[in-house]
């Protein structure tokens, strides 16, 4: 089993793959890495460019409320309502 042509399985009759462990080796190493990194980004990066905001998306809202209101759709009580209502959040 452990004769003069088993012990060279890296380099000699493996047929030559066994040469690559050290790429395979090093993917492994990458793999958990680029995860870690990828998590990290991803948690701690700020929001992108062209996302709205909270703020952006509440004074969309009092807009839209606000031309329904003068158009004459909502009363003023409903409208009153609804208006605190996206002030409070």
């Amino acid at each position: 089993m452990y004769g003069w042509d088993h012990g060279n399985w890296m380099f000699g009759d493996g047929g030559g793959w066994m040469i690559f462990g050290w790429l395979w080796m090093a993917l492994i190493g990458l793999v958990p890495i680029l995860l870690a990194f990828a998590l990290f980004k991803y948690l701690f990066s700020s929001p992108k460019p062209g996302a709205p905001s909270q703020e952006a998306t509440r004074r969309a809202a009092l807009d839209i409320l606000d031309e329904a209101y003068a158009r004459g759709d909502l009363t003023r009580e409903v409208y009153l309502q609804k208006r605190a209502d996206l002030n409070t959040k």
